[in-house]
């Protein structure tokens, strides 16, 4: 069940690469890497950090090709897909805790400390968004604004709340899924987002 789920968590991540790519007009090879970018970048930048490689994308292709077919489907129907972006939305929302739940268990199997549980949580969930967005060359959302990789970071926390209780694996992905999408589905409902500081120029600075 879970796997399916996290492969259905990749699919979304990668539609929302493929209109990344859509939004750029890039060619159909773009809409491919984007795609593959969103929906796998954020697991392969935790193994390669943890040191799993090959990194399991590559293990299980399947991961891949769900990727690709998201960004031909893009390709093909992005008009369509936009006017049900809020169903989009929804499942983006359980794929960020999908992810941020992997990627908190991944980094407690290899050892990591607490903060290295939740940097890995928060880094599979929102890594592949980082990796599309500096593709093309524009800041990547999670630090814009929105309360999306503050979600997967609390998520990796109740994943290791979950640990300190003694709860098993089950429960802690549970744990970490649960907190992780309806933090993010609350930021949604309500508009939340993290304070932003008004830009200050520097004493050197004109303007």
């Amino acid at each position: 069940m879970l796997y399916a789920v996290d492969l259905l968590g990749t699919f979304v991540f990668a539609v929302s690469g493929a209109f990344q790519a859509n939004r750029h007009e890039l060619d159909f090879l773009g809409f491919m890497v984007l795609a593959v970018a969103t929906g796998v970048g954020g697991g392969m930048i935790r193994d390669v950090l943890l040191g799993a490689t090959p990194p399991a994308v590559f293990e299980d292709e399947s991961y891949l090709i769900v990727c690709l077919a998201a960004g031909a489907l893009v390709f093909r129907a992005a008009p369509s897909i936009a006017k049900r972006w809020n169903r989009v939305l929804v499942a983006d929302a359980f794929g960020l805790g999908v992810f941020a739940a992997m990627g908190a268990a991944k980094a407690a199997a290899f050892g990591l400390g607490p903060i290295g549980v939740v940097m890995m949580a928060a880094t599979t969930a929102t890594g592949g968004g980082v990796v599309r967005d500096v593709l093309v060359r524009e800041a990547p959302a999670v630090i814009k604004g929105g309360f999306y990789a503050t979600a997967a970071l609390l998520g990796g926390a109740a994943y290791l709340g979950a640990e300190a209780l003694g709860l098993g694996e089950p429960i802690r992905l549970a744990a970490a899924m649960v907190v992780t999408t309806g933090l993010r589905f609350w930021a949604m409902a309500h508009k939340v987002s993290l304070p932003t500081a008004r830009r200050t120029h520097a004493p050197d600075e004109k303007g």
